[in-house]
């Protein structure tokens, strides 16, 4: 059951998903597959939207806005800093990048999506797989 207090570990869980559908998505492009290329690709936008609804909410809703801090020592703590904010700074650039793809692929504007899915896509991943650090980091190391 879902409750507030293992939300981090849903978020987690929803980021790992969308990364899979990500690499999943580009296997079955590069293999011409473009029905389950397109299918991966929604689905991962449909995580990835859910994982966001789900973070704002637990840090608005349930924390009140109250941030949560890293705990970790030495070596670890600038290297959780950095993984934290080249994830946030991405995760912004990132989120209209994927709009903007999606938009083009159903649109059938072939060659300016797969212009814009070649940044968008390892973008996406490392943002997905960068969240899931993130958390092991601070509920799991910190």
């Amino acid at each position: 059951m879902i409750t507030p207090e293992n939300l981090p570990g849903v978020n987690a869980v929803l980021n790992t998903t969308s990364a899979l559908l990500i690499v999943a998505g580009f296997i079955a492009i590069r293999r011409r597959r473009v029905g389950v290329h397109k299918t991966c690709m929604l689905s991962a936008f449909v995580v990835s939207s859910a994982f966001l609804a789900s973070y704002l909410y637990y840090h608005f809703v349930v924390r009140h806005g109250t941030p949560t801090y890293f705990t970790g020592q030495g070596w670890l703590r600038p290297l959780y800093f950095a993984i934290l904010i080249s994830h946030t700074i991405l995760a912004i650039v990132t989120a209209p990048l994927v709009l903007y793809s999606i938009f083009l692929g159903l649109m059938g504007k072939w060659q300016r999506h797969k212009r814009i899915a070649r940044w968008t896509l390892p973008l996406w991943l490392y943002v997905s797989v960068t969240g899931v650090l993130v958390y092991w980091m601070l509920y799991r190391l910190g």
